[in-house]
């Protein structure tokens, strides 16, 4: 596939150094896949990826990063460009991130929980490097790895960040993350229809290279996709043509 326009970005996900993928973000419900996370990513890379999107669940369950030095050698070790989510919540979570060779961060608790926080972060590191992570839940924004719900409705949380100069908002719709019965083509409609500036990143429910065409058709920039690449459901090689 031409990802000259959207850009396809496969996800690490990670506990106890090890590759899972959860079911509608709970942590009652984790899929282990055998290789280690740093193989899996060189495995990532020799197909032709660029991005990799690593999501560090121990660190968004208790507020810190937990799988830092798991994810400083898939950077070393690969040239894909990493972005990572989870557990990031204090200057030394973000800095001990970028010094570890991460190029982009997701961030997502902390534009709920500390605002000034979050500002200071996209203002001294800059919009390229900050991602605003936005995991919905019947319309409203989930944090701490999706264990609480904020209360705070999306399109008003999204609108708050867009007018500060955040650029990339990777949104997943929680009902649909898994599940791989196609994402949330109705949400992401009505994002970009009142943002259409915005560089939106889908997350969560891809299933086929027709879901990844339609999004692309819509609009969205980038998609990020786990499970369906784990359980052989998405072909690479055909992905990638």
């Amino acid at each position: 596939m031409d990802d000259k326009w959207i850009k396809l970005i496969p996800a690490i996900d990670l506990i106890d150094g090890k590759c899972v993928r959860l079911t509608k973000g709970d942590y009652g419900q984790v899929k282990t896949y055998g290789e280690h996370p740093v193989e899996v990513a060189k495995h990532f890379a020799d197909m032709g990826f660029k991005r990799l999107h690593v999501v560090d669940l121990d660190g968004a369950k208790v507020g810190h990063m937990v799988n830092i030095k798991v994810v400083g050698e898939i950077v070393h070790e690969t040239n894909l460009v990493v972005d990572l989510g989870g557990g990031i919540q204090s200057d030394d979570d973000i800095r001990r991130a970028f010094d570890n060779g991460v190029e982009m961060v997701t961030i997502g608790s902390v534009a709920v929980k500390c605002r000034e926080l979050f500002l200071d972060w996209l203002h001294h590191f800059g919009a390229e490097h900050i991602i605003l992570g936005a995991d919905v839940r019947n319309g409203q924004i989930a944090i701490n790895g999706w264990q609480e719900n904020s209360a705070i409705s999306l399109l008003p949380f999204l609108s708050t960040y867009i007018d500060e100069g955040i650029k990339y908002v990777l949104c997943t719709d929680i009902s649909k993350d898994g599940m791989l019965e196609g994402p949330a083509f109705d949400l992401y409609k009505e994002i970009l229809e009142i943002f259409p500036q915005l560089q939106l990143i889908a997350s969560g429910g891809i299933s086929s290279i027709a879901d990844i065409r339609k999004l692309e058709q819509m609009g969205v920039s980038e998609v990020v996709f786990g499970k369906a690449i784990y359980e052989g459901i998405l072909d690479l090689k055909q992905l990638l043509a």
